[in-house]
């Protein structure tokens, strides 16, 4: 029978302050060990401070109209938001029309995936309630970022560094997507193995001497019961530990979890077809030609016109100080010459 906690947990600000006690005490190990980092943990607690509140302040009024068009714009917003992220700020390469391909891959994966997944496996009628729907999209939209990035990161890099080969099969005649297929697997696994790798802490290669190590722990439970206390869980995820904070059972939390992960599994693989698809259909043509010239590596203009910003800023800086000097300079030098003037009248005069 499972069991949920009746009562949650009220925070407040006070409760958030005494928190930022332990960003504090990271500052100050920072400090005293000379790593420079403390600066840099402060600022990144205020963001996360004023973001969240934000987002709760915003989300509550959406929560509140409980309205399926406010919901929807949310949804749309949360994948534009991650698509400026994926394009602007985690790629270092990009193509023409990038923005367009990973935000049509966002789409088609998160809220297909949103939209069946909480009807049916987690069989919440309507699917889009708000409070429901719009954390499960945020979450796919988040792993969806990372999928992206990677799977076009490689194959970026491999077709503007390493294009002899596919250029080879070109030669030969083979189709774009034949020529490209190498490349476009290794960039699925790539993109696929962090979902891997958070699903489950076995890895092939290391399976059978873990199996080993489980034996012998074993052995020694046997040998000694107290030892039976380090078989467990050792870290619980962090939708699970959400939902048993916030009141739901141990169980339910366990099955909602899962179900998370299944779905975030989905929708990364789907992301990563598609925009690993549109990649390569976008820098080998049609004519079976390698286009690096579509591909930029280039800072993005937003970050380029932030350095040119900045750059006129202190030349600017620079430019009025340095007339500042030259005006109290030259009021200096004319306060010499005339009290030279004014020495020599009283010379003549005595």
């Amino acid at each position: 029978m499972d069991v949920g906690q009746p009562d949650s947990t009220h925070l407040t600000f006070n409760n958030i302050g005494l928190a930022f006690s332990f960003i504090l005490f990271d500052a100050l190990i920072s400090t005293s060990l000379g790593l420079g980092v403390g600066s840099s943990l402060v600022t990144a607690s205020v963001r996360c401070v004023v973001q969240l509140s934000l987002v709760a302040l915003i989300l509550q009024k959406v929560f509140e109209a409980n309205n399926p068009w406010a919901v929807a714009g949310i949804a749309c917003l949360l994948n534009i938001l991650g698509t400026i992220e994926t394009v602007i700020t985690r790629s270092k390469r990009r193509y023409n029309q990038m923005f367009i391909s990973v935000f049509f891959g966002m789409i088609l994966s998160t809220i297909p995936v949103s939209i069946i997944g909480i009807r049916y496996a987690m069989a919440v009628e309507p699917f889009w309630k708000p409070e429901q729907y719009i954390p499960v999209v945020g979450m796919l939209c988040g792993n969806t970022i990372s999928s992206i990035v990677v799977s076009v990161s490689y194959v970026l890099k491999e077709l503007y560094e390493n294009k002899d080969k596919v250029e080879t099969y070109l030669a030969f005649g083979a189709t774009r997507f034949e020529a490209c297929k190498p490349i476009a697997q290794e960039a699925l696994r790539y993109a696929l193995t962090p979902t891997i790798n958070t699903m489950s802490f076995l890895q092939p290669r290391f399976l059978r001497s873990f199996a080993v190590e489980v034996f012998y722990v074993f052995l020694d439970a046997f040998a000694s019961p107290s030892s039976l206390a380090v078989i467990g869980i050792i870290s619980i995820p962090g939708m699970m530990t959400g939902a048993i904070l916030g009141g739901s059972s141990v169980q339910q939390a366990a099955r909602l979890q899962i179900v998370i992960m299944f779905m975030i599994a989905a929708s990364t693989a789907l992301s990563s077809i598609v925009i690993t698809v549109l990649t390569l259909a976008v820098v080998v043509d049609g004519d079976q030609r390698i286009r690096t010239d579509r591909i930029d590596c280039r800072p993005h203009a937003v970050w380029r016109a932030r350095d040119w910003v900045w750059e006129k800023a202190v030349l600017g800086v620079k430019e009025g100080w340095a007339k500042m000097k030259r005006a109290v300079g030259l009021g200096k030098s004319e306060g010499i010459e005339e009290e030279g003037v004014g020495e020599e009248r009283r010379g003549l005069l005595e």
